[in-house]
C-alpha cells in the first residue's frame, strides 16, 4: 500500500517555504557549491559527472528512489551522503543547489520544493510534465529569487551567436519556413498480461510522487515510463524541447514565448505494445511570423537497419533546417551548414554541444544573477510548452486517413510534404497503415500571455490537459 506524506512533512515543507531566503548559504568566490543529484539514471548520472568536473564543485548529496542506482552511483561519489527520499535533501542546510533528472513527473515538484528550501536548481527537460506547472516552478524561482537553469545545454553552445550573425546578415535571403526534424530509432516496449512488479529496490511510493499509481504493462521498469502518458511526455517532450528550444533561440530571439496555433497528427505506429505516445508524429506550429513543421520518427531508415530516417527533401537528418529565399540552414548539436538553392554548403558552423553549460549554470550561482544563465527557467518554460501543446493536439485526435491529414492544411505545401513523405517510410519498415492507426488533432488557438487554448478551442477536454490529477501528498502548489 502507498502511503502519501505525513502531516507533520507537509507542514514542515510549508515552514521551509517561508524561510527559504535565510536558508540558503551566502556562498564566496572562491567557497565550494555542494550539490545534489536528485535522480540517478543514465542522465542523471551524466548530469552530475560533468557539474562535478566545474572547479569549486562537490557533489555532496545522492538521492534516488532506487537503492540499486544510489548503488552505482555511490562508486563514482564515495562521500557523497545518499537517500531515497528527496525530502532529506531539501532538509540539509548545507546543499546550495539541487540537480533534477528525475522522471519528468517528478521535475517541477522537485524543483519547487528545492526552491523553497533556498536552493538552486538545474533541472532536466522538459521541465514539466504540463504547462501549468512548468508556470508555477517559475513563479517559485522568482518568488524565491533562486537560480533556475533547464537542461537544454545547447543554449550554452557558442555557435548559436555566429550562426545568428549570419542569419541576420542576408545571405541566404528571407525565412519562409523552418523544418524541425527528429529521427531517432527506439524499440517496442512490449505488452505485459499482468501488470509489472516494481524492482524491490525501489520505493515506489517516491518513485511515483505526484504520478498516479496505474497499472504497468511495459516490459521494462526504468526509462520506458518516457512512453506513457501519466509519467512521460512521448519522443516531442524528450528530444522535442532541445529542438524546439533550438528553435525560438536562433530563429525567433526568444521573442516568440508560444505559437499562434498548433496543429498535431501521427500515431504509434508498427508497434502494439504498452506505449500510449505517438512513435509517427508531425505537426504545424503557426508562430504569426515564420511557420514551423516538425517531423518526430522513431521507425528505422527500413526494417532491420541500424540508422534512422532522413528529411528526403533534404536527405538531411539534421534537427533544425531553416529554409530561405536564397538557400538554407541545416545543422544539430554542435554545428551546422549553411546551403545554396542548389545545396552546396556555402558556410560552416562547429560548435562544441553546450560543453559550458553546467559551469554556467555554477556562475550564476556564484553571481546571483540569473540574467547570466543560457537557460533561465521561463524561456525553457517556453520550449517545453510548445511540447506539451503538441502533444495535446495530437491526444485530443480524432482518426484520419491521409488524405483527410492533408486537407488540415491544404495550402501549406510543407505540411503536405511531411504526409506525403509517410507511406515510404511505413513501406520501408514493412508497416501497413491500418484504420484507426492514424490520428489527426484540432488546430488549437492559443493565448500566449495567459497560457491557455481560447475561442473553440477552449474546450473541458483542451483545457484539462494543460494541468493534470496530482497525487496526494505529492500536490504541485497552487500558491508557491
Amino acid at each position: 500500500m502507498i502511503h502519501p506524506t505525513t502531516r507533520r512533512t507537509f507542514l514542515h515543507r510549508a515552514a521551509l517555504a517561508t524561510t527559504a531566503l535565510s536558508a540558503s548559504r551566502v556562498l564566496g568566490a572562491n567557497e565550494t557549491v555542494r550539490v545534489a543529484a536528485i535522480g540517478l539514471g543514465g542522465q542523471g548520472m551524466g548530469n552530475a559527472k560533468r557539474m562535478a568536473k566545474v572547479p569549486g564543485v562537490e557533489i555532496a548529496y545522492l538521492c534516488d528512489a532506487d537503492t540499486a542506482q544510489l548503488d552505482k552511483a555511490k562508486v563514482a561519489f564515495p562521500n557523497a551522503k545518499t537517500t531515497q527520499d528527496l525530502r532529506h535533501v531539501m532538509d540539509d542546510k548545507s546543499i546550495d543547489a539541487v540537480i533534477v533528472s528525475t522522471g519528468n513527473h517528478w521535475h517541477v515538484l522537485a524543483s519547487i520544493w528545492a526552491c523553497q528550501a533556498g536552493k538552486d536548481v538545474y533541472v532536466e527537460k522538459p521541465i514539466s510534465h504540463n504547462i501549468w506547472e512548468g508556470r508555477q516552478l517559475v513563479a517559485a524561482a522568482r518568488k524565491y529569487n533562486r537560480i533556475v537553469q533547464g537542461g537544454t545545454q545547447q543554449r550554452s553552445d557558442p555557435f548559436h551567436d555566429e550562426l545568428k550573425a549570419y542569419l541576420d546578415g542576408g545571405t541566404l535571403g528571407a525565412m519562409k519556413y523552418v523544418r524541425c526534424n527528429h529521427y531517432g530509432m527506439r524499440a517496442t516496449i512490449g505488452k505485459r498480461q499482468t501488470p509489472i512488479t516494481p524492482p524491490t529496490s525501489v520505493d515506489y511510493n517516491l518513485w511515483l510522487g505526484p504520478a498516479q499509481d496505474v497499472p504497468i504493462l511495459r516490459e521494462r521498469f526504468h526509462y520506458d515510463w518516457h512512453w506513457n502518458w501519466n509519467t512521460g511526455n512521448g519522443e516531442l517532450g524528450n528530444w522535442g524541447p532541445h529542438i524546439l528550444d533550438d528553435l525560438r533561440n536562433v530563429v525567433f530571439r526568444d521573442k516568440i514565448s508560444l505559437p499562434k496555433r498548433v496543429l498535431a497528427g501521427g500515431g504509434r505506429l508498427g508497434w502494439n505494445d504498452a506505449g500510449e505516445t505517438p512513435n509517427t508524429h508531425f505537426l504545424y506550429y503557426d508562430t504569426g511570423v515564420v511557420p514551423v513543421i516538425m517531423d518526430v520518427h522513431n521507425l528505422p531508415r527500413q526494417k532491420g537497419m541500424k540508422a534512422p530516417d532522413v528529411y528526403r527533401r533534404r536527405r538531411s537528418s539534421a534537427f533544425l533546417i531553416i529554409e530561405c529565399e536564397g538557400g538554407y540552414y541545416a545543422g544539430g548539436r554542435g554545428g551546422g551548414s549553411a546551403h545554396d538553392p542548389a545545396g552546396k554548403v556555402i558556410q560552416k558552423f562547429k560548435g562544441d554541444g553546450g560543453a559550458t553549460h553546467a559551469a554556467n549554470f555554477i556562475a550564476a550561482v556564484r553571481s546571483r544573477k540569473s540574467s547570466d544563465l543560457k537557460a533561465e527557467i521561463e524561456q525553457i518554460h517556453f520550449s517545453s510548452a510548445w511540447c506539451h501543446l503538441g502533444n495535446i493536439s495530437w491526444r485530443l485526435g480524432q482518426m484520419a486517413d491521409l488524405d483527410e491529414a492533408k486537407a488540415r492544411l491544404k495550402d501549406f505545401q510543407p505540411w503536405q510534404e511531411v504526409i506525403e513523405d509517410l507511406p515510404a517510410h511505413l513501406t520501408a519498415n514493412e508497416v501497413t497503415l491500418k484504420p484507426g492507426d492514424l490520428r489527426v488533432g484540432p488546430i488549437l488557438e492559443i493565448d500566449a500571455e495567459k497560457e491557455t487554448f481560447i475561442g473553440s478551442s477552449a474546450t473541458p477536454e483542451a483545457l484539462a490537459l494543460l494541468k493534470r490529477e496530482y497525487r496526494a501528498g505529492f500536490v504541485v502548489p497552487e500558491t508557491v
